[in-house]
């Protein structure tokens, strides 16, 4: 194999894609049986990468597989391994570790091993280097180690792994070639950085760069409503400024892999120094609790009608994490639904990419008549912004709207008092 990409998940998945698409040979290692043969029958479990390109994937001799041997022989491992927060707040590199043995059990002389997933500093050569070096074999001299942070951003039709600048930090200089020759072949710009480090640091920063001002623009939210104050409106008005300026916006909390898990990583690795990085600390603090205060929200909403949460019927629109997929993983839906829930509401949900979805073990009634479930719902909660929630469709039909995610921020003044934004 030209390339044996570890882990076929979001990320490892259009990296096999694209090398594909290159001419390149490749193999790739899952644990879960189900991901393995859904690919081998043209299946895909990922949102941008469709069964046909499965299928095209396949057809460039594509080989998925559960089993270690596929590594043997392979130029270049890249290593796309899920890397969980801990009980404790930390790093859970148990899967990292797992697949760096995996890759020492078959590695040889001048392989190309990459990490890719998302760590702290340091990880590549204190944690994956020794590991691999256990097969007898000197990281730096007799194979190359790099690390090269993914920058999938799911449902972005706009940027791929082919055209997103992919960065490169090798352990020596000669190990950031090698990275960079390699991804070079199928991604348009490769940017190198000094070391290891610099790249695992780069990737923190992007995410914890994005999760502060999140923060930032929710704990406005909180005081703007109480001062009476169209934050929406303001943020736009803000953005006409070409310079120094750049528009996030509010919501009912932060989901996905990377803004609510990857600062933690990096203030994981502060703490080790031994003080707080507070920013971080402050940031999660705000977007934790910001499911809490949406369901205070709703609450008042109802109370304003002179209706009970106990008994209401709550119709949720959007369970994902963000905008027209169907990845939950981290989505604030959860939390807010689970307080909903305490509070005695009588819960429904839409979204047009889960088909079932459940909080604590328990599943939540599908509404699957989008115009009928709005008009009979005493309160609709807007979560996620999918394209389908139109704000002609939400504020025609819904009784009570209160849109976490401004998609009715234009709305008519004759639905004025039927609608609310965060």
């Amino acid at each position: 194999m030209d390339l044996v990409v570890i882990g076929l998940g979001y990320v490892g998945l259009p990296l096999v894609r694209e090398a594909c698409r290159a001419g390149l040979k490749v193999g790739g290692l899952d644990l879960d049986a189900r991901v393995v043969a859904g690919l081998k029958a043209g299946l895909s479990h990922v949102d941008d990468v469709s069964p046909a390109e499965v299928e095209d994937m396949l057809a460039a001799g594509f080989t998925p597989s559960r089993e270690e041997p596929v590594l043997d022989g392979a130029r270049t491992v890249v290593i796309c391994v899920p890397t969980p927060l801990s009980a404790d707040g930390g790093p859970d590199l148990t899967a990292v570790r797992k697949a760096a043995q995996t890759v020492a059990r078959h590695l040889e002389p001048g392989t190309l091993v990459v990490l890719e997933s998302t760590t702290y500093p340091g990880t590549t050569e204190e944690v994956v280097a020794p590991i691999l070096e256990e097969s007898g074999l000197t990281a730096g001299a007799e194979f190359h180690l790099a690390f090269s942070p993914e920058r999938i951003d799911p449902g972005n039709p706009v940027y791929g792994v082919k055209n997103t600048p992919k960065i490169v930090g090798g352990m020596t200089p000669g190990c950031a070639q090698a990275a960079a020759g390699f991804y070079g072949k199928f991604v348009e710009h490769v940017v190198q950085a000094k070391g290891t480090r610099e790249a695992e640091m780069a990737k923190l920063l992007e995410n914890t760069y994005r999760h502060v001002n999140i923060a930032l623009v929710n704990e406005m939210a909180v005081f703007c409503h109480e001062l009476g104050i169209d934050l929406w409106d303001a943020i736009g008005c803000a953005a006409t400024k070409p310079f120094g300026f750049q528009a996030f916006y509010p919501g009912p909390g932060v989901g996905g892999h990377c803004i609510p898990i990857d600062p933690n990583y990096l203030s994981y690795k502060v703490r080790s120094l031994g003080y707080p990085f507070r920013f971080v600390e402050l940031a999660q603090e705000i977007n934790d609790r910001m499911p809490r205060y949406v369901v205070e929200r709703a609450q008042a909403l109802l109370n304003r009608e002179g209706r009970a949460m106990k008994n209401a019927k709550v119709l949720l629109l959007g369970v994902t994490y963000k905008a027209d997929i169907a990845d939950q993983r981290e989505s604030p839906a959860r939390p807010v639904a689970r307080r909903l829930r305490k509070m005695g509401a009588d819960l429904t949900f839409h979204d047009p990419h889960v088909e079932d979805w459940e909080v604590d073990g328990v599943a939540v009634p599908r509404a699957r008549v989008l115009y009928t479930a709005l008009a009979e719902a005493d309160l609709v909660v807007v979560l996620t912004n999918h394209a389908e929630y139109d704000a002609d469709t939400l504020t025609r039909h819904a009784r009570l709207l209160f849109d976490t995610r401004g998609r009715t921020r234009m709305v008519d003044e004759s639905a004025a008092e039927r609608v609310e934004l965060l």
